[in-house]
C-alpha cells in the first residue's frame, strides 16, 4: 500500500486498530416533554469531554513535543465555541430530535464550510473539527474512550492503524508501544504528520483504505522513506526490512558525531546550514543537530488556532526567547504567511483561489496595524541578539518601498517610546512567485539579503496545489523550469554580492545537496532532523567536480535525463 510519507525511517510491528465514531448517526423524534433531558444529555456529553480533554492535558510528560498542548488546546476551544457547544441545543429544540442528530447536523454544516477552503493548512483543520464531534458522539452514545491494545510479545512494537489521529489520542498510548502511525487521512501538514515528524517515527499518511483493509495483529512494515508499508511480509521481505532497519539506526548514531564538525567541502568550501522552526520550543532539537542559525522561523503558529491576536508582549516574548537562547547565532524571523480564509479580528475574508489571492505580505499590508504590532515585536527582539527580519510572498518594487515605510514607522515607535533596538537589523524578501524570480534584480538592490521559498516557488511555476494528492504526483523539483529559476536567482545574487539562501523542502533533499551547491548555493535552511544527512552530503563533496556536471544538467531539458544525471552526480 501506498501513502503521503511524512517522516523517514523503518518501522516492524503489529497492527493495532484504532477504532473511531463514524458521523453516522439515528434521527428519532423526542416529545416535548423530553426536550429538556435531551437537551441536558448533550450538555452531560459536553462537560465529559472537556473534562476529559483538560484531564489529557495534565498529563502531557515533559518531554512530549509542544504541539500536543498546542492541538489539545485548540480541540478545548472548538469544544467551547457556540457553533458546537450551542447551536446543536437549539436544533434540539427546533426539531425536537435526538441530540446526537442535531450534532451531526450541526457538524455537517460546519464542515461544508471547510471543504470550500483551498488554503491546505487551514483545510486540514477539518480534521480537528471531525476528531472533537466524535468525542462528544462516544460521549452521548455511552461508548468508551481508547482502550489499551493487549501486550504484544517479540521484539516487534506496535503500529497504529487509524483513520485519522488526533493530538489527545497520541497522549492516551503515549505509555504503550508505537513504532509508526498509518492512517487514512491527512497530508504534509497534519497533525499527525507534525507530531510524527516531532517524535521522529516513521510514518505515512493519506492511504485512504489502510483502515480498511489491515486486520488487527497482523504483521506489518512501513518504509516511511518511501511511503510504503507492506502488509504480512514474507520471510524474505521481512529479513531484508529488519537489516535496513539496523542500518538506519546505525546510520543515525554516526550522524549525530557529526553535530560539532563544521559542514566543508572536501575543497574547502564553506556552507552555511540553518535550521527552520514552528515554535519557540523547536531551538532544543536546532542545537542538538548543529545548526549555525535560525535560517525560517515560521510565525503562524503564533496567530493560528485561538479566537484572538497575539498582542505586541506576547509576540516579542517568543521571539526573544528564540533570540536569547541561539545566543548570537543568526535568527531570521518571517512575518506572518497567514491565508486569506484565516479570520481577522471576526471579519472572514473570502477568495475563490486563497493560494492566489490575499495571503502573506499582500494581507499584512491591508492591516497595517497587525503589521506594525509584529515588527514593533520583532525589533524589540532584536536588542537581545542577531535578529533578521524576512518577509514572504514579495512581487514587486512597489511592495518592498510599502514594507520598508513601515519598518521606519515602526522602528519610529519604539524610538519615541525609547525601547532599544538593533538599528541596523537587516530586513529580506523570500522569492516564491516566478514573477519575483524573473525580477530578482529589483529586489538586490533594495534588500538586504534573499531567501528562496521553494514549496511555493515550485507550486507558482508549475500550477500545481501542492496540498492536493490528486495532482501532488506532478510537484517536481526536478523539472527543467524549476532548476532554470533557481539557479538564475543564486547566480544573479552571488554576482551582485547579496546573500542567498534556500528554505523550501528542496534545502532537506539530501539528494539534491550537490545539485544546489553546483549551483553556487552557499546557505540552505531545513527542518532540524534533516540537517545531519545533509552535512554528511556537504563534506562528501567536491565542488570543483561538481559544477561542471551541474552545468550540463540545467542544459538537460528530458526528465528521465536529469534523473540519470542527478544519479550520478550522488554517485
Amino acid at each position: 500500500m501506498h501513502g503521503i510519507p511524512v517522516s523517514g525511517g523503518i518501522a516492524i510491528g503489529y497492527a493495532h486498530l484504532l477504532s473511531h465514531a463514524r458521523l453516522e448517526v439515528a434521527h428519532y423524534a423526542v416529545p416535548q416533554y423530553q426536550i429538556a433531558e435531551e437537551s441536558a444529555r448533550f450538555d452531560a456529553a459536553l462537560k465529559t469531554v472537556r473534562a476529559e480533554l483538560q484531564g489529557l492535558r495534565k498529563q502531557i510528560p515533559p518531554t512530549a513535543p509542544q504541539e500536543i498542548e498546542a492541538f489539545l488546546n485548540l480541540h478545548l476551544m472548538i469544544l467551547d465555541d457556540a457553533t458546537l457547544s450551542k447551536a446543536p441545543r437549539q436544533i434540539i429544540e427546533t426539531e425536537q430530535c435526538n441530540a446526537e442528530w442535531a450534532l451531526k447536523v450541526q457538524a455537517d454544516a460546519l464542515l461544508d464550510q471547510f471543504d470550500q477552503i483551498e488554503d491546505g493548512y487551514l483545510r486540514e483543520r477539518k480534521a480537528d473539527v471531525i476528531q472533537v464531534v466524535e468525542r462528544l458522539l462516544k460521549a452521548l452514545l455511552g461508548q468508551p474512550g481508547y482502550t489499551p491494545p493487549p501486550a504484544m510479545g517479540g521484539e516487534e512494537s506496535l503500529i497504529l492503524v487509524a483513520h485519522d489521529l488526533s493530538p489527545a489520542d497520541v497522549i492516551q498510548f503515549k505509555e504503550h508501544l508505537f513504532a509508526s502511525f498509518i492512517t487514512d487521512l491527512g497530508g504534509a501538514t497534519s497533525h499527525t504528520a507534525i507530531v510524527a515528524r516531532s517524535l521522529n517515527i516513521p510514518s505515512i499518511v493519506a492511504l485512504h483504505q489502510a483502515r480498511q483493509l489491515i486486520r488487527e495483529n497482523e504483521l506489518l512494515i512501513v518504509d516511511g522513506t518511501l511511503g510504503m508499508i507492506i502488509v504480512d511480509p514474507d520471510p524474505q521481505a521481512l529479513a531484508e526490512y529488519k537489516l535496513r532497519q539496523h542500518q538506519w539506526e546505525l546510520e543515525r548514531q554516526k550522524l549525530k558525531r557529526l553535530r560539532d564538525t563544521r559542514a566543508t567541502t572536501l575543497d574547502r568550501i564553506e556552507v552555511d546550514l540553518q535550521a527552520n522552526i514552528e515554535l519557540p520550543d523547536d531551538v532544543e532539537e536546532v542545537m542538538e543537530n548543529g545548526a549555525t542559525g535560525i535560517g525560517l522561523f515560521r510565525t503562524e503558529f503564533l496567530f493560528l488556532n485561538r479566537d484572538d491576536l497575539p498582542d505586541e508582549d506576547e509576540q516579542f516574548e517568543a521571539y526573544r526567547k528564540v533570540v536569547r537562547e541561539m545566543d548570537g547565532l543568526p535568527v531570521t524571523i518571517r512575518t506572518y504567511d497567514l491565508g486569506a480564509d484565516k479570520q481577522i479580528n471576526g471579519n472572514e475574508i473570502s477568495s475563490t483561489n486563497p493560494a492566489l489571492g490575499l495571503r502573506a505580505i499582500r494581507l499584512s499590508l491591508t492591516e497595517p496595524q497587525m503589521f506594525l504590532v509584529q515588527l514593533r515585536a520583532m525589533l524589540r527582539a532584536s536588542h537581545y541578539g542577531n535578529l533578521k527580519i524576512l518577509i514572504p510572498m514579495l512581487m514587486s518594487a512597489s511592495e518592498i518601498n510599502q514594507v520598508l515605510n513601515y519598518v521606519a514607522q515602526a522602528k519610529q515607535g519604539l524610538e519615541d517610546r525609547y525601547v532599544p533596538y538593533d538599528r541596523g537589523v537587516e530586513v529580506g524578501g523570500m522569492i516564491e512567485i516566478p514573477a519575483a524570480a524573473l525580477a530578482v534584480n529589483t529586489f538586490i538592490k533594495k534588500l538586504d539579503f534573499l531567501s528562496i521559498g521553494t514549496n511555493d516557488l515550485i507550486q507558482y511555476t508549475l500550477a500545481i496545489d501542492r496540498t492536493d494528492d490528486t495532482v501532488s504526483h506532478l510537484y517536481d523539483p526536478l523539472h527543467p523550469a524549476v532548476l532554470t529559476l533557481v539557479a538564475q536567482i543564486i547566480k544573479t545574487c552571488n554576482k551582485a554580492g547579496k546573500p542567498i539562501a534556500l528554505c523550501g523542502e528542496m534545502a532537506g533533499d539530501v539528494a539534491l545537496t550537490r545539485l544546489l551547491l553546483g549551483f553556487g548555493l552557499r546557505q540552505l535552511s531545513m527542518h532540524p532532523a534533516r540537517l545531519l544527512e545533509v552535512k554528511q552530503q556537504v563534506l562528501k563533496s567536491n565542488l570543483r567536480e561538481i559544477a561542471p556536471q551541474v552545468s550540463k544538467m540545467l542544459r538537460a531539458g528530458d526528465p528521465d535525463k536529469l534523473r540519470a544525471m542527478l544519479a550520478r552526480l550522488n554517485a
